[in-house]
């Protein structure tokens, strides 16, 4: 089994900056795909970004944030990173790592199903 703990949320001011890091432990694979997704209250879960895999492949963002957040990995650490810069009252959420084992598409990495591995989440909140 795969184990997912997220870190690094909290309040910031509009126009801040924070590091969200996702661990993984347990069973990991270096093909296992990563990605984070986001809830705010009375909404769906939206994807954020995300890896193909930890070894390489593609990465992806949503329209929203691709000019402001950065997704990153260290495979030693078994670690996901998203720097986000410039955040925005919107983008207050709780922010959840997700991973997938196997090979996945960099459409497919968008479909919050495909993913069975999910940590417990990690608030965000900015302020106006």
């Amino acid at each position: 089994q795969v184990q997912l703990v997220e870190s690094g949320g909290g309040l910031v001011q509009a126009g801040g900056s924070l590091r969200l890091a996702c661990v993984a432990s347990g069973r990991t694979s270096s093909v296992m795909a990563m990605a984070w997704f986001r809830q705010a209250p009375g909404k769906e879960r939206e994807f954020v970004a995300g890896h193909t895999s930890l070894n390489g492949g593609s990465t992806g963002y949503r329209d929203s944030v691709k000019d402001r957040f950065t997704i990153s990995r260290d495979t030693l650490k078994n670690t996901v990173y998203l720097q986000m810069n410039n955040l925005k009252p919107e983008d207050t959420a709780t922010y959840y790592c997700a991973a997938a084992p196997g090979y996945t598409t960099s459409q497919s990495m968008r479909v919050m199903k495909l993913y069975n591995i999910w940590g417990q989440g990690t608030q965000v909140t900015v302020s106006s």
